[in-house]
């Protein structure tokens, strides 16, 4: 059985090497610390070891995934997170999630859209007429 200590330190190593650390993984190492383990080291080989793809490559399939899948606000972000800091540029980043429309539709990409626009702070443009409010906004 692991000791406190240990699982403290494969928690911070699993944040050192992926970037973030979600909530499950906090509370797995705690109570499930094999079974964590298990599914870190799937994680391991398929996401985080360079083979193929790069990591950067990886990333973005990620994040695409996640939108599809319509994954938490949170969980995308964080991807979106790792994705900056490995230099991909927004642009590159909402591209990636462009891809979900054709496949998965709007809904699902606004999942992905809504993550990466609270972590870019991208803004847009407002109507610089008033909108119609309250109705089908067909002016009728």
């Amino acid at each position: 059985m692991a000791t406190r200590e240990e699982k403290q330190a494969y928690v911070d190593g699993m944040a050192r090497e992926r970037g973030y650390v979600l909530d499950f993984h906090k509370v797995m190492a705690e109570q499930d610390f094999d079974a964590l383990q298990a599914t870190n080291n799937l994680v391991e080989a398929a996401y985080l070891k360079e083979r193929r793809l790069d990591r950067k490559t990886k990333e973005l399939i990620f994040i695409v995934s996640l939108t599809v899948m319509r994954a938490s606000k949170g969980h995308i972000a964080s991807h979106i997170k790792v994705a900056l800091d490995l230099g991909l540029s927004k642009e590159e980043i909402l591209e990636a999630i462009e891809i979900a429309i054709p496949e998965a539709g709007i809904v699902a990409f606004q999942a992905g859209f809504e993550a990466w626009r609270e972590v870019t702070g991208a803004e847009g443009i407002e109507p610089s007429v008033e909108v119609f409010q309250g109705g089908s906004g067909s002016g009728e």
